[in-house]
């Protein structure tokens, strides 16, 4: 089994369909929202989400139904808060509030993955918080506890649109018992590529069968471009969207190439063979535990499911003392996004208020309610998991130290991927370009393949910089 992309708060999403307008157009009008009904006796909010009791995401379902709707009534006693639970396919899920939307009904609030913003943004789905909810949105103490990195989860052009639920971050990851042999440090922190390049090198010398794995190809899926195009994109300073264009064959481009082929192109710091198995993702994680790679490039879901002691994937009984973790470097000193040293890459899911609802402040209510340090507690249930909030970080990460290193240091220098309905085909032509480097052509002839594609995608060169 392949393993996907993932965070924590969510399952996976599968981006198989063009824009969720084409979708709509040839969906049968099955939709069942409420609207925000009110009944006689008060005023009924409803919360949608793709979990239900008993099947998907139930912990989530039995939440909303055992916490979030007692405890918002006590404060609210004129108000009955109900649950529409689903427990489809994501893109199923997705077409259905898009629905919802599109025909002024459905939830007042809606859980949705964070990539689907911009794309209902854009489809006059979604409004701003603050057109919604009006001035209690900025006045919300919960801004102050979630990092500006983080908020990013849940705006697009600029705007909020949603309330980040979890999140997750991308670090690299090593194995201190390799590092020793090679004359590494236990404490490694690397401040730019040629850094990693050479603890590879040192790797290589000291007989490490796969020195550094950086996910290419189009084999590891969105594992290519999360784990390793779009980390290294920022850190040469430069995002795959940003205001209003892409990034085509760039110089950042090209230097993000160009060290795939350092590491792929004959210097036996990677295996290329690996990046092209169907399997290959699994089997870096098997080689990491095994001993046999010294690098890997990863988020929290490596530490947290993959080499987990007991549960894991490929669980490794000496993983608290014999993994290492350090941030992703810019290119160099001060080169990434923002002006940073270090960068990162994050998913994860929000939280949005239906700007149809016919309780708009209430919804606004809800919606910070859930999202408030009581409520973010209850939902982990004692889990060690990464929350949007710091303040509820603080408390509950100090039995995992890595979980609470990406919470304290890679969190606030992160950075998401565009919500827009074009966004996975954009994320193939990346994967494919890194495939062409593997396979041995330059940074030069991938990158200005890889603009080709871009243009046909998103609709010519005007929509590109670079």
């Amino acid at each position: 089994m392949r393993l996907p992309t993932r965070h924590p708060w969510r399952r996976p999403v599968r981006h198989r369909g063009p824009a969720v307008t084409a979708a709509i157009a040839v969906l049968a009008l099955t939709s069942c929202g409420s609207g925000g009904n009110t009944p006689q006796d008060g005023i009924t909010l409803t919360i949608a989400a793709n979990s239900i009791e008993g099947g998907k995401n139930a912990e989530t379902a039995q939440w909303i139904k055992q916490w979030v709707i007692p405890e918002f009534e006590k404060t609210h006693p004129d108000v009955t808060v109900q649950f529409q639970p689903s427990g489809v396919d994501d893109e199923q899920y997705k077409t259905k509030i898009a629905l919802d939307l599109k025909s002024r009904t459905g939830a007042d609030v809606i859980d949705a993955d964070g990539i689907w913003v911009g794309e209902f943004a854009q489809a006059g789905y979604l409004k701003p918080l603050t057109e919604i909810g009006g001035a209690a949105v900025e006045q919300w103490e919960g801004w102050a506890r979630i990092p500006q990195a983080v908020q990013g989860l849940g705006i697009f052009d600029g705007k909020k649109y949603g309330l980040p639920q979890g999140t997750d971050g991308r670090v690299l990851f090593y194995n201190k018992t390799l590092f020793r042999k090679a004359g590494l440090p236990d404490n490694w922190q690397p401040t730019s590529w040629q850094a990693i390049i050479d603890a590879g090198t040192k790797l290589k010398a000291a007989g490490v069968p796969t020195p550094i794995q950086l996910n290419a190809g189009t084999a590891m899926g969105e594992a290519t471009t999360m784990q390793g195009v779009l980390p290294l994109l920022a850190g040469a300073g430069a995002e795959i969207y940003a205001g209003g264009k892409w990034t085509g064959d760039s110089q950042a481009m090209k230097d993000v190439l160009g060290l795939y082929r350092q590491i792929y192109g004959g210097s036996g710091l990677g295996d290329p063979k690996l990046q092209q198995e169907a399997k290959g993702r699994d089997k870096s994680f098997a080689q990491f535990a095994d001993g046999k790679i010294g690098i890997l490039a990863e988020s929290d879901y490596f530490w947290r499911a993959v080499v987990e002691p007991r549960t894991g994937v490929a669980p490794m009984r000496d993983r608290n003392e014999a993994v290492g973790y350090a941030r992703i470097p810019a290119r160099q000193p001060g080169a990434g996004i923002r002006g940073q040293d270090y960068v990162s890459m994050s998913g994860g899911a929000v939280r949005v208020l239906n700007p149809f609802s016919k309780n708009p402040k209430l919804a606004w209510d809800l919606l910070a309610f859930m999202h408030s340090p009581e409520a973010t507690k209850s939902q982990l249930a004692g889990q060690a998991r990464i929350s949007a909030r710091s303040d509820v970080n603080d408390q509950v990460l100090t039995v995992d130290p890595m979980l609470k290193y990406v919470a304290d240091e890679v969190l606030p220098i992160t950075a998401y991927r565009p919500g827009l309905a074009v966004y996975p085909q954009v994320s193939t032509a990346l994967q494919e370009a890194t495939a062409a480097v593997v396979s041995g052509k330059s940074p030069a002839e991938a990158a200005a393949a890889y603009r080709g594609k871009l243009e046909g995608l998103v609709g010519g060169a005007a929509n590109i910089a670079g």
